[in-house]
């Protein structure tokens, strides 16, 4: 059984989950959105132990991560993402409340695709989303996904 490629979100905060989902229902995306509560969710998630029974088929077409988790924060997911072959490629995007120069400088050293300061109105996010969309699954061209069984 073949899965869909999936956005996914890795934040703390159920609030600020639910106004990112809704901004990408209001945006029309199509494309499933799985959560992660967590830094150790979405690892565990993306990169399942090698004598797990069950092993995911298909990477996210992108991540949607916030730095500020208790845990493992969205840092260290980033530098453990970014060390691994296939996972590698996969774009991750920042989106956290943090404008903050040394964490913009130091997402980017690890391999953050995009920074975004989330937005403070729902507007906001919404636009946000929007841009994010038209960029990412409009313009930009993805690397194709790798499974997770492949060398």
């Amino acid at each position: 059984m073949t899965e869909l490629s999936y956005i996914l979100i890795v934040e703390d905060n159920q609030d600020d989950y639910e106004a990112t989902l809704r901004s990408f229902k209001k945006n029309r995306f199509m494309n499933p959105i799985k959560w992660c509560k967590n830094g150790k969710e979405a690892l565990d998630l993306i990169l399942p132990e090698e004598d797990e029974e069950h092993t995911k088929l298909i990477n996210p077409n992108i991540i949607l991560l916030d730095l500020n988790m208790p845990g493992i924060n969205g840092r260290e997911v980033l530098k453990v993402l970014k060390s691994y072959p296939k996972t590698r490629s996969i774009p991750v995007i920042i989106l956290t409340t943090s404008a903050d120069e040394k964490d913009i400088e130091h997402c980017y050293q690890l391999g953050a695709s995009t920074y975004i300061q989330k937005p403070v109105s729902f507007e906001g996010l919404t636009e946000a989303i929007k841009k994010i969309q038209d960029y990412w699954f409009g313009i930009a061209i993805l690397p194709k996904q790798i499974n997770s069984t492949s060398h």
